[in-house]
């Protein structure tokens, strides 16, 4: 596999592992994923639904399901293990160290609680400020994700903002305390394309202003290709395919990444027919111990050879 240039890293995940519990019995979720994030770089994690990109964002932040746990490997943050301890070092850099981005705004923001709210109450209490110097630090932040009359727009609640201010909101509540890392799941999947372009935008923006680290995880390789300068590609909870964006999209080395590829529209090929990955990914209980890519492609042999022979 090829691997991205070593550099000193801002985040370092070396073999994680993590199991989820159905009915009493453990079943590997994540094996042995490893990447890392440098300071003003955005790092994509790509695959379909349910190869574990999530999972490996909410294990960085704590934030597993009950029915989960880190099973092994290590996180490093700064030099911080963010494993150790029992979460408690996680605990002490949420938000200011790092941040996350969720998927639905409309979900994660409390509906009963006033934008601005949201935004300085993190930023008052990481931050030791009064409430009236929270305030305008929000507006502040509210402004420099886009958006108008931030002012007013601060008194209002979630239902009263388009989602695409509402995922600006949810961001700049996430960028408040100037995190080093910025985790991001997803979080232009439920926006229009006018709307995702302009998210896009906003976070390549704060990762030069703010010289952050992104670790992106999206099924979207048009949306790694415009962000993200490396890639690292997930397959049922297995590392697949890892190095620089113009390496993997433009000389994939496995079979999976250009079945991904050979599934993703082109602009530039009116007319071409898109070929879709022939089954699903296998449950957690159906796995095999190895790359269960080979599976799926043994069901479905010439439909994805035939992808191999035409890129």
């Amino acid at each position: 596999m090829r691997g991205i240039p070593v550099v000193e890293s801002l985040l370092t995940v070396e073999g994680l592992c993590v199991d989820v519990s159905i009915q009493g019995r453990a079943y590997p979720a994540l094996r042995d994923v490893s990447f890392s994030v440098q300071r003003g770089e955005a790092h994509g994690l790509v695959g379909e639904s349910g190869s574990g990109k999530s999972l490996a964002l909410r294990s960085l932040m704590g934030l597993l399901p009950q029915n989960a746990r880190v099973s092994g490997g290590s996180a490093f943050f700064n030099g911080t293990d963010l494993f150790a301890n029992n979460g408690r070092n996680i605990r002490k850099i949420r938000g200011t160290g790092i941040s996350m981005v969720f998927q639905e705004p409309a979900v994660a923001l409390n509906p009963i609680a006033r934008v601005g709210t949201q935004i300085s109450d993190g930023i008052a209490q990481r931050k030791g400020l009064s409430r009236k110097e929270a305030r305008n630090c929000a507006i502040h932040m509210m402004s420099l994700v886009g958006i108008p009359n931030p002012e007013l727009r601060v008194d209002a609640y979630p239902f009263q903002l388009s989602g695409g201010m509402r995922q600006r909101v949810m961001i700049a509540a996430s960028v408040a305390c100037e995190p080093e890392l910025i985790l991001c799941d997803e979080p232009t999947t439920a926006l229009d394309v006018t709307v995702q372009a302009q998210v896009l935008a906003l976070f390549a923006g704060l990762k030069t202003e703010l010289n952050a680290g992104i670790l992106y995880v999206t099924h979207d390789l048009a949306v790694v290709s415009e962000l993200c300068s490396t890639i690292s590609v997930l397959y049922a909870g297995r590392l697949v395919e890892s190095g620089t964006a113009a390496e993997v999209l433009g000389n994939p080395q496995e079979d999976y990444t250009r079945a991904l590829l050979s599934a993703t529209p082109r602009i530039d090929e009116p007319g071409q027919r898109l070929q879709p990955i022939p089954g699903t990914t296998l449950a957690l209980r159906d796995r095999p111990a190895g790359y269960s890519f080979a599976m799926r492609m043994a069901d479905h042999g010439p439909g994805i050879q035939s992808i191999s022979k035409e890129l």
